[in-house]
C-alpha cells in the first residue's frame, strides 16, 4: 500500500512506500548512469523521504502555469486562476522546461493539483504500441551493460516516470528535469523503485531551465521522454531538440502533443468555434501548438530518425468529471482569451456544459499524438 505525502498546496500525491534518497542540483549537466552516485562531483541536496524541498521552497505559492488557464463562469470570479488545460493566461509563458535562455519575468508554474488530477487519463491514453519498439531499440543501445540513463524533460511531478519505469526491463537511471523544486519534490518522493524485471530504478533530480539543448547535455542519455511538451515550441526549438537528440544517438518518446481535435457528445453548435479558438491561442507568439507533431516529425527524420507516430486520445466520461470540469474551464477560457467576443456566448455555453458534466451526461474526447523518434545510435549499434 502506498503512503501519501500531503502538502498544502497540492492535495495527496502517492508515494512509494520504503526508504529513498534522491540527489537534487541547480545544474543541468550530463547525467549520471546506473551505479552511479546521482549527482556525484556536483553540489546537490538530497531529498530524505518524506521530506520537504529545499530552503525558499516549503509553502512557496505554486501559480498555474501552461496547463492552467485564466477563464471566469458559474462560481468563478472573474480572472481566477483554473488549474485548467489551456495555455497560460500570460501572452508568451512557456512550459517549465525551456529551450531557451529563461526569461526573469516568466514565473508560471504548472499547478499540482492539475497533474495530478490528469495522471490517470495520461496514463490511459499514452500509446503503449510505441513500448515494444521502443524496448528493442534500448536493448540494443552500444554500452548498456549498467543498464540505461532516461531523461524526463519538464518532469513534472514524475508522471512519465511512473508510467514507464514499471514498462521497462533493466536498471534504470532517470535525470528529471524541471525548474520548479516544488515539482521536484514530488518527482523525487513518488518515482518508482524497480524496473518490470525487478531491477533498480535510481533517479536524480536537475532544477533549472535548459537554455539551449545540445548533444553534450544529452550525453550518455539512452533516451529522452517528456509529456504535453511539442505543443508549446517554435519550429526552431523543435529542430533543436531533433537536431541534440539525433547527436546524442538517442531516441526520444514525446506524449500527448495536442492533435488541435476535440470531440464533444453531445455536440453543441458553439464546439467548433471555440475549438478553433483554442487552436488560434496556441499558436501564439510562434508557438507550433497542434501543428507541433507534424513539425517534430519532419526535424526528426531530416536529422536521420526513424519515426513513429501513434493516437493518444484522452478519453473523458463521468468517471473523470473533475478532469472534464477543469479541462472545459481551460479550454473555453483560453478560447475567450483569443477571442474576447466570445465572452457572452462562452459563458452560457460553459454553464451549460459544467451542468452536463456534473449530471453525467457529457463525454469528451480530446486527441493527442505520441511520437517515437528512433535517431541513429552513436557508437555503432543498428
Amino acid at each position: 500500500m502506498t503512503n501519501p505525502v500531503t502538502t498544502q498546496q497540492s492535495g495527496t500525491i502517492p508515494v512509494q512506500p520504503g526508504p529513498r534518497e534522491v540527489t537534487v542540483t541547480d545544474d543541468v549537466t550530463p547525467g549520471t548512469g546506473p551505479g552511479v552516485t546521482p549527482g556525484s562531483g556536483q553540489a546537490g541536496n538530497t531529498v530524505p523521504p518524506g521530506g520537504k524541498p529545499g530552503p525558499g521552497t516549503a509553502g512557496e505559492a505554486v501559480r498555474p502555469g501552461p496547463g492552467s488557464s485564466v477563464a471566469s463562469g458559474p462560481g468563478q470570479a472573474p480572472g481566477a486562476v483554473i488549474p485548467g488545460a489551456g495555455p497560460s493566461g500570460k501572452p508568451g509563458s512557456r512550459p517549465t522546461v525551456k529551450l531557451r535562455e529563461a526569461d526573469p519575468d516568466d514565473p508560471p508554474r504548472y499547478a499540482p493539483e492539475w497533474l495530478e488530477l490528469r495522471e490517470p487519463a495520461d496514463a490511459a491514453a499514452r500509446a503503449h504500441d510505441l513500448i515494444d519498439p521502443l524496448r528493442i531499440r534500448l536493448a540494443n543501445l552500444p554500452g548498456k551493460s549498467g543498464g540505461v540513463v532516461i531523461h524526463d524533460l519538464g518532469c513534472g511531478t514524475g508522471s512519465m516516470g511512473r508510467w514507464l519505469a514499471p514498462r521497462l526491463d533493466g536498471a534504470q537511471h532517470w535525470v528529471l528535469h524541471d525548474r520548479d523544486p516544488y515539482l521536484l519534490h514530488f518527482a523525487a518522493v513518488a518515482s518508482p523503485r524497480s524496473a518490470a524485471d525487478g531491477s533498480r530504478v535510481s533517479v536524480e533530480t536537475r532544477r533549472g531551465d535548459i537554455a539551449r539543448l545540445t548533444p553534450d547535455a544529452l550525453r550518455g542519455a539512452s533516451l529522452v521522454t517528456a509529456s504535453a511538451l511539442l505543443d508549446v515550441l517554435t519550429r526552431e526549438e523543435i529542430d533543436t531538440f531533433a537536431a541534440a537528440c539525433a547527436g546524442a544517438g538517442c531516441p526520444a518518446l514525446l506524449t500527448l502533443s495536442v492533435a488541435g481535435r476535440v470531440e464533444l457528445t453531445p455536440s453543441h453548435p458553439l464546439d467548433a468555434e471555440i475549438a478553433q479558438a483554442f487552436n488560434d491561442h496556441q499558436r501564439r507568439d510562434g508557438l507550433l501548438g497542434p501543428d507541433a507533431v507534424t513539425a517534430a516529425a519532419e526535424a526528426f527524420s531530416e536529422h536521420g530518425a526513424t519515426v513513429r507516430l501513434h493516437p493518444s486520445p484522452w478519453r473523458l466520461g463521468p468517471e473523470q468529471a473533475a478532469l472534464t470540469e477543469q479541462w472545459l474551464r481551460g479550454w473555453v477560457g483560453a478560447a475567450v482569451e483569443e477571442r474576447p467576443e466570445l465572452r457572452a456566448e462562452a459563458d452560457v455555453y460553459l454553464a451549460n456544459r459544467l451542468a452536463a458534466c456534473a449530471a453525467g451526461e457529457l463525454r469528451v474526447t480530446v486527441h493527442h499524438i505520441d511520437l517515437l523518434a528512433l535517431s541513429r545510435p552513436v557508437g555503432g549499434a543498428s
